[in-house]
C-alpha cells in the first residue's frame, strides 16, 4: 500500500468522525428548535438519545438491511467459481479477511460493498456484472469494491446515510408539526418561526450536500485503489465503459442504497447528473487516463 493511500485511509477514518460531529451538530439544533417551539427543553435531549440509537442501529446493521433491500443470496462456492477466486486473490493481495459474497438476480451490469470495517464486510454483484465482464475486467471492479472495504469508506458511507436519515426524518416531522399545528404562535415571534421553518427546509439540503461529497470522492479513490491494488488501469477504464454503456436501473431500486454501487442503480432523470452520489462515467475514466500517462 502506498504511503499515498495510507493518507487517504487515515483521512477516510478522520471523515467519519467528521460527519458525525456535523450531523449530530444539525440534529441538535432541530432538536433545540423544537425544545424552543413547544417550550419543552426535554425534547432535545429526546431528539439527541433517538439520533444516537438510530446511528448506532445504522453502524451495526446497516450491511445487513443492505444485501436485505438489494435481494442478494448467498454466492455459491461451486456456481460463482471464478467470483470466489478472483475476490479470495485479491483479498489476499490486499491483505484483509475475505468478505462474505452476494449474488443480485438482476441483468443490470452492478456491484456493492458494505460492512463496518474489513471484519465485519460483503461484497454483492448482478448477475448482469458477472455476464458482460471478462476476468481482468470483473478483477478490476471486484478490485474497487474491495478497496472501499480496505479504506474503511464503507465506514464513512454508512454513517453518513444513518445520519442523513435522523435529519430528514426530524426535519419532517418538524415540518408536519408547523403545518398542523393549532398551537397559539403568540408565544413565538413571526421571525423566530421563519427561523425555525428555515433550518427545518435547510438541514436536509446541507446533509445532502455532505453526502455527494463524500460519495463522489469515494468512488474516485476506490477506482485509483484498484489500479494500486490490480496494477492494470486498462482493465478499470474498460469496465467503467462498459458499465456505462450497459448501464440500466436495477429492477429492485433503492435510493437509501444508491451511494454503494460502484454504478448509479437509480432510472435516470434531467436532475440526476447534478445530483447523484455518482461521479460522470467520464470524469471516472479522464481521472485514470490521466495516471496512465
Amino acid at each position: 500500500m502506498t504511503t499515498a493511500l495510507r493518507k487517504q485511509i487515515t483521512r477516510n477514518k478522520m471523515n467519519t468522525i467528521l460527519a458525525m460531529v456535523v450531523f449530530i451538530a444539525i440534529i441538535s439544533l432541530v432538536g433545540w428548535l423544537f425544545a424552543w417551539l413547544f417550550n419543552n427543553p426535554k425534547l432535545l435531549i429526546i431528539c439527541m438519545v433517538i439520533s444516537t440509537a438510530y446511528a448506532l442501529f445504522q453502524y451495526f446493521f446497516s450491511d445487513k438491511i443492505a444485501i436485505a433491500s438489494a435481494g442478494a443470496k448467498d454466492a455459491d462456492p461451486d456456481e460463482h467459481s471464478r467470483y470466489f477466486r478472483i475476490v479470495k486473490k485479491l483479498a489476499e493481495d490486499a491483505k484483509i479477511p475475505m468478505p462474505r459474497l452476494y449474488i443480485i438476480n438482476d441483468s443490470a451490469p452492478n456491484a456493492f460493498a458494505t460492512g463496518r470495517d474489513p471484519n465485519h464486510s460483503a461484497v454483492a454483484v448482478t448477475t448482469g456484472l458477472l455476464d458482460i465482464m471478462d476476468d481482468k475486467e470483473l478483477r478490476a471492479v471486484l478490485a474497487h469494491e474491495l478497496s472501499h472495504i480496505r479504506n474503511f469508506d464503507i465506514r464513512v458511507s454508512m454513517i453518513t446515510f444513518g445520519l442523513i436519515s435522523v435529519v430528514g426524518l426530524l426535519s419532517d416531522f418538524g415540518l408536519r408539526v408547523l403545518w398542523y399545528s393549532d398551537r397559539d404562535t403568540e408565544d413565538n415571534s413571526p421571525v423566530g418561526m421563519l427561523f425555525v421553518l428555515f433550518v427545518l427546509v435547510l438541514s436536509p439540503i446541507v446533509s445532502l450536500i455532505v453526502q455527494l461529497a463524500i460519495s463522489r470522492q469515494r468512488e474516485y479513490l476506490a477506482d485509483a485503489s484498484s489500479v494500486s491494488l490490480t496494477g492494470d488501469a486498462d482493465s478499470m477504464i474498460s469496465a467503467l465503459r462498459k458499465l456505462d454503456v450497459h448501464n440500466r436501473p436495477m429492477h429492485q431500486q433503492n435510493v437509501a442504497t444508491e451511494a454503494m454501487y460502484i454504478s448509479n442503480p437509480l432510472k435516470k432523470s434531467v436532475l440526476s447528473r447534478f445530483f447523484s452520489t455518482h461521479p460522470p462515467i467520464e470524469a471516472r475514466v479522464e481521472r485514470l487516463e490521466s495516471v496512465k500517462k
